[in-house]
């Protein structure tokens, strides 16, 4: 009989519903057995419905309490192994069926889960003779047994019996430990007298007093000798080793040369080998030779390794084994009181394992309010995480009030810019500050080289102090935005627009604009350059306004100060440690142009979520074949110019190119998309227009506009490999866009199980992208794999994923920062397979979006050929009803008596078939037939 289990059917059930799907590896597991409760030969297995219908062992109909068990033959089981491979059920114990030797496997249903699946295998042929050969009981037995069973129970008392010795008290005696020495007594005595006398203490210097101070040393007793019974000794065998030494003859190296001519025929020469017979016998008899082999050099590549290729295609999509991304490390601000959350990722772009990231409180908009005097007190922070401490922020930098996005200066990544909850940007200059966070890698260094090497093995420094950096510059509150600004990007240092939207090149040389949405509705675009003196005078005024303010003096009713003491205003006193580079920003900084998208007739608008204007400056786009090894040089190269441009500091002298002529720029693409707060994707243009009506500057309409998301877009980003496909996320959905395509997205999700709430493109690989979901978990997708449901999905935390950011370290490693709603950001790395593309996935990714851009090009030539068919089907009825409109009296009168006549015929004619018609009705019919 099958043992009973040692764990209770409940604790299995439990278990089992924990369990998760592997997917197929490409070396085969060891299969599980129950040898941890005592029987290796039993395997558990879950057989599903199909199963026990194809092997006729069916629960509660082949399978029941009096037949618990069956015999399947070997053959059976291989054969459904071998038509449904990991599918079958089988699969885990594909091992023991090969190698078991019978030609009969027992199969025992377990209905009491005793050992956690619903049936269990037995893999040896003693295990299955033991569950067979069951003793039977006779049947006399059996009689007597039911007799016991009905006898009345009587108690009988236990009788003591004498004690039989078997030598255990000798083992006893022997482990048990005995005084093999003497007991030492001691006798202390005192006078009687002294009993009950008083006692007085005083202090006494012991070396100062004779015999006040005794030591008591060791000495030798020769009373007592002590016997070494046991002595523990090691013993190490150690190689004998032998220096010795040679010398090699050194040859002095000698540069040599040489010259060669060619032999060449001479003109006489060359002219009887061409009239030759033999020259032209040659050429017929290998002319058609070459000319198949030049037309197979061009059908095919006789130098491609086909073996190399198809191991690498292997490794990339067949190797499974390697397919989850593995925790590294993670981050927690332990030092906040209040609960807080990551609400933007961005890696430094030049010095490598550093990672920025922003934290807002977890309250709504009735909480914040509520609790606005605490918030007060709780400074608002960006917070500069490294690899080598990840318990001490680096930095941190302080803003008015929590920051929702930010993003580094492509320029000088020692410039920051963030958007708050309040609708202001704030501008951070961290080139004083630099030297520290490039020291954490460099342990000191200042030279180019070392602030590019990565070193994550080093021990934090525990006593460093941590850096608050305040703010050099926030945006005017009153000309702003008036809701949180949900996304930030610079403009590229290659173009710039003006109040009209139209695109001009860059004067500057470096990025100086700035694009903002916000949730009140508007698009914001915003340069950092001085535009005017009286500009600079009023942004001075207003700085004097607000430290005037702030210091709780009154200036109010005083006058505006003459022309002649602007000059003293304009000399504030600044802190020591903000520095002046955005001084004429500060509280003063106006947007160059406002864009809001209308929602058509309605006096309603759009609210922005995420906007994409073009290229992600930190994004590597690769482009045909290039390798990782081009990739990571141009990163490199682009990281070393980016260091050069931080190390000159352009942003000091903004003045310097405002001079310059405006160069319009021609054939520019201004339009961008958007996603908005109701899930909508729009693709408009930031270019402005004048209304026939009142002359004032308009947004233009939307160019188009697709509801495809049933909830808010978190993520717009265009794809590092291809720039005119556009990711978007939000909702229970995701889609896959290309620009200039009007017709719909190319690819659109089914509802997902949980809401997503960030995602990314893949860095390396052209057809993967990131998805988290607001259960903690990662959707992986793979478009070369599948296309209509997730490649993987792996659990990452508890909550909510805010953030997902990827990273490239190096060719052979990758990590991915993922943040979560309880404010922990989790590094995790990446694996080979989801990091490492094949020689041809951008051509077979690029197939696969122009297949469906024809695709959707079909479907909308259909749908214009059903509706013109139908137009024409409603023209055709229009005709038919004009037509019985028109007809005359006498063609209506007519018509009703031609079918007054063939109604009269068909009576007849039933009449006649049911034979009830008159003889002379019967003989007309007749003839007339």
């Amino acid at each position: 009989m099958a043992p009973k289990p040692q764990k209770s059917p409940k604790v299995q059930k439990k278990g089992k519903k924990k369990m998760k799907p592997q997917l197929p590896v490409a070396e085969e597991e060891e299969p599980m057995n129950m040898e941890s409760m005592g029987h290796p030969e039993i395997y558990p297995l879950v057989l599903t419905t199909k199963t026990q219908e194809i092997f006729n062992c069916r629960v509660e109909e082949d399978m029941t309490d009096e037949q618990t068990y069956k015999l399947i033959k070997k053959e059976d089981i291989m054969a459904d192994l071998q038509n449904r491979a990991a599918v079958s059920d089988f699969h885990p114990v594909k091992k023991i069926v090969r190698e078991y030797p019978g030609e009969e496997l027992l199969l025992v249903y377990d209905k009491d889960f005793k050992y956690g699946l619903n049936f269990y295998l037995i893999g040896t042929e003693e295990g299955k003779e033991n569950f067979l050969k069951t003793p039977e009981v006779p049947e006399e037995q059996e009689e007597l047994k039911e007799y016991v069973q009905e006898e009345v129970y009587v108690y009988k008392p236990p009788v003591s019996k004498p004690w039989v010795s078997l030598g255990s008290e000798k083992e006893i005696e022997e482990e048990s430990a005995q005084e093999s020495e003497k007991r030492v007594t001691y006798m202390i005595s005192r006078k009687r007298s002294e009993f009950g006398a008083p006692v007085t203490f005083r202090d006494q210097n012991a070396s100062s007093v004779k015999d006040a101070y005794i030591e008591c040393t060791s000495y030798p007793d020769k009373n007592y000798t002590l016997t070494q019974v046991e002595k523990d000794i090691s013993l190490q065998v150690v190689a004998e080793v032998k220096d010795t030494s040679t010398q090699t003859k050194w040859a002095f190296p000698k540069n040599a040369t040489t010259q060669y001519e060619p032999r060449e025929f001479s003109e006489e020469e060359k002219d009887s080998i061409r009239e030759s017979k033999s020259f032209a016998d040659f050429f017929s008899t290998v002319s058609t030779s070459v000319e198949i082999a030049l037309q197979q050099n061009e059908i095919m590549n006789p130098f491609i390794d086909d073996w190399k290729n198809l191991a690498e295609e292997e490794s990339t999509f067949g190797d499974k084994t390697d397919t989850h991304l593995k925790e590294y490390q993670s981050f927690t601000d332990l030092h906040s009181t209040m609960e807080k959350m990551i609400t933007c990722v961005s890696w430094h772009p030049t010095i490598y394992g550093l990672i920025v990231v922003s934290v807002a409180v977890r309250l709504s908009y009735e909480e914040r309010v509520h609790n606005s005097s605490k918030l007060l007190l709780q400074p608002s922070l960006i917070l500069f995480w490294s690899f080598s401490d990840p318990i001490h922020p680096q930095l941190m930098l302080e803003s008015p009030d929590d920051i929702f996005c930010f993003e580094f200066c492509p320029s000088d990544p020692n410039i920051i810019a963030g958007g708050c909850i309040n609708g202001q940007i704030v501008m951070w200059d961290i080139t004083s500050h630099a030297d520290r966070i490039e020291n954490i890698k460099t342990g000191g260094s200042r030279s180019k080289k070392a602030s590019l090497k990565p070193m994550f093995l080093l021990e934090p420094d525990s006593n460093k102090e941590i850096m608050y950096i305040r703010h050099c510059a926030v945006s005017s509150i009153e000309n702003g935005h008036r809701k949180v600004i949900t996304d930030i990007h610079w403009l590229p240092d290659s173009f710039e627009i003006n109040r009209m939207g139209s695109v001009f090149e860059n004067r500057s040389g470096i990025n100086c604009q700035l694009v903002t949405c916000s949730a009140d509705c508007t698009i914001c675009f915003w340069d950092i350059r001085p535009q005017k003196p009286a500009v600079t005078a009023a942004a001075a005024a207003a700085a004097a306004a607000a430290a005037a303010t702030a210091t709780g003096t009154n200036n109010a009713s005083q006058p505006p100060p003459p022309p002649a003491e602007k000059k003293k205003e304009e000399n504030i006193e600044i802190p020591f440690d903000v520095p002046s580079t955005f001084l004429h920003l500060d509280l003063a900084w106006k947007p160059l142009s406002r864009i809001k998208l209308s929602k058509g007739d309605t006096s309603l608008d759009h609210c922005p979520t995420k906007l994409s204007l073009g290229e992600d400056p930190f994004l590597c786009k690769i482009q045909g074949t290039s390798s990782m090894h081009i990739l990571l040089k141009d990163k490199m190269l682009s990281q070393i110019k980016m260091v050069k441009a931080a190390e000159i500091h352009p942003y000091q002298n903004l003045d310097s190119g405002m001079a310059n002529i405006l160069k319009p720029i021609e054939d520019f693409c201004t339009k961008f998309f958007v996603g908005t707060e109701e899930g909508e994707v729009i693709y408009t243009d930031w270019k402005m227009e004048r209304d026939s009506e009142t002359g004032r500057l308009m947004s233009k309409k939307p160019v188009n506009l697709y509801t495809v998301h049933d909830g808010a877009v978190h993520t717009i980003q265009r794809s590092p490999f291809f720039n005119d496909i556009i990711l978007t996320v939000g909702g229970w959905n995701v889609a896959i866009w290309k620009e200039e395509v009007m017709s719909g997205p190319l690819l659109q999700t089914c509802c997902a199980p949980k809401r997503y709430t960030a995602g990314h493109w893949s860095l390396t690989r052209p057809g993967v992208f990131y998805i988290g979901r607001e259960d903690g978990y990662v959707d992986i997708w793979d478009l070369l794999e599948k296309t209509h449901e997730p490649a993987q999905s792996q659990n990452i935390c508890i909550t909510m994923i805010t953030y997902i950011k990827p990273w490239t370290f190096s060719s052979k490693q990758q990590f991915i920062a993922i943040a979560d709603y309880y404010g922990t950001l989790h590094i995790l790395e990446i694996p080979w397979t989801l990091s490492h593309p094949s020689s041809n996935e951008v051509s077979s990714v690029n197939y696969y979006f122009e297949r469906e851009v024809r695709h959707l090009e079909y479907v909308q030539q259909r749908k214009e050929i059903r509706e013109q068919e139908k137009k024409d089907m409603a023209l055709e009825l229009v005709k038919k009803k004009a037509k019985i409109y028109h007809k005359t009296k006498e063609q209506m009168e007519a018509e009703l008596k031609l079918e007054y006549e063939s109604y009269l015929e068909l009576e007849k004619s039933v009449l006649f078939s049911l034979g009830l018609g008159k003889v002379s009705e019967k003989m007309s019919y007749l003839d007339l037939h």
